[in-house]
């Protein structure tokens, strides 16, 4: 055996010794395993979903609001706006939304290790948050109700005001925005 092999080898072996005559009884102890933290798609939040579904349950309803949201801009800045179409918009924003106090569970955050732009300050300061909610709520209510008339600048201004909701939220809550 070479020198070098021998060393290792007596090194390996004093190390061996040494765990046994720290146990008790000569078997050696180890630690207890640790186990790693859930995955994203493995831990089911209060809503029945994953961390994952749920945010891209959340980010889904977001895309629906946007899209309505567009489709209520363009058709405000057309030369000859389309009021059914602009209240079919605005009639979705309520639905949407209707349920947005449910789509921010514990759990859903970016301490989840889901890609989301919900800042952790969501569930720091829920009380804020969910009167943010209350007020887009309130909001899309109005959007809904001006647009059921055929007053377009009632409608462009109930639109600001729902819009500048969404904007409140989303200085504070948002991030990349």
């Amino acid at each position: 055996m070479k020198i070098r092999q021998t060393n290792l080898a007596v090194a390996a072996l004093a190390g061996l010794s040494m765990l046994a005559a720290c146990s008790k009884d000569g078997a050696t102890e180890t630690a207890p395993a640790t186990e790693a933290a859930p995955a994203a798609d493995e831990v089911v939040l209060d809503t029945g979903r994953t961390a994952k579904e749920q945010v891209e349950f959340r980010q889904g309803q977001f895309k629906k609001m946007g899209k309505a949201f567009k489709t209520i801009s363009d058709e405000l800045k057309s030369s000859n706006p389309d009021v059914t179409v602009i209240q079919a918009a605005a009639a979705s924003v309520p639905e949407i939304t209707a349920d947005m106090d449910t789509w921010f569970p514990a759990g859903s955050g970016p301490d989840s290790g889901v890609k989301t732009d919900a800042l952790p300050v969501i569930w720091e300061n829920p009380d804020d948050f969910a009167e943010k909610i209350a007020n887009l709520g309130a909001a899309a209510d109005g959007l809904a109700a001006a647009a059921e008339g055929v007053d377009i600048a009632a409608i462009g201004t109930a639109f600001g005001t729902t819009g500048g909701t969404c904007k409140s939220c989303h200085d504070t809550y948002r991030a990349d925005d």
